[in-house]
């Protein structure tokens, strides 16, 4: 399991914005950076600056994954024909634990990464315990049986804040999804901008 870093609010205010648009997030009442000289890190920033705070708030998003996944991820979407920055969305989006996210089966990608991990999540009927895990177009994800009444599992799936993307069809009364299409940028419902384009030019030049 991928080690959680960072809490997910202290991501937000690293980033100064709330990137999964959660109500509580710190961000809705401080917008300036933690610490006691948050207020005055308000300078311009260097091309390198925007672009490492684009790569680390898409790698936060994900659940803060290590340098070395977003590193593979990243060179996986280089070495294929055509955008590599929606490319790069579109592998980030078939990982297991985003899917399930998506689904809203659990209320954030924290929740997500520890639910499959735990083995409550099936791929095409077989358990897979992965977060990191390639969901292919057509693939059927279920939450297994046993898990469907967990009380986290009901909340999140009446979380009025975000709603099931249409690459995904989820079935909340089966507790079912079916990844129906690889995204591109403009169909993830990101609360901020990401940039992947940054990102793209952070590791050609680092």
């Amino acid at each position: 399991m991928t080690k959680r870093t960072s809490a997910k609010y202290k991501i937000d205010r690293r980033m100064g914005e709330n990137i999964w648009g959660r109500p509580k997030s710190p961000v809705n009442r401080r917008e300036y950076g933690p610490g006691q000289h948050g207020q005055r890190r308000k300078g311009k920033m260097s091309d390198f600056g925007l672009q490492l705070r684009a790569k680390q708030k898409l790698k936060g998003y994900y659940g803060d994954i290590t340098e070395k996944q977003f590193r593979r991820i990243y060179a996986e979407a280089e070495r294929v024909r055509g955008d590599t920055g929606e490319l790069l969305i579109g592998l980030l989006e078939r990982r297991l634990d985003a899917v399930v996210y998506r689904a809203k089966f659990v209320a954030t990608i924290f929740a997500a990464r520890q639910f499959v991990n735990h083995g409550h999540v099936l791929v095409n009927g077989k358990r897979v315990n992965i977060p990191s895990y390639r969901v292919k177009e057509g693939d059927v994800i279920e939450v297994r049986e046993k898990s469907k009444q967990m009380a986290a599992i009901l909340e999140a799936t009446q979380l009025p804040e975000r709603d099931v993307p249409d690459y995904i069809e989820a079935d909340h009364n089966k507790m079912t999804a079916t990844f129906v299409r690889t995204p591109t940028l403009g169909d993830v419902p990101y609360p901020v901008m990401m940039e992947p384009n940054l990102v793209i030019e952070f590791y050609a030049q680092n």
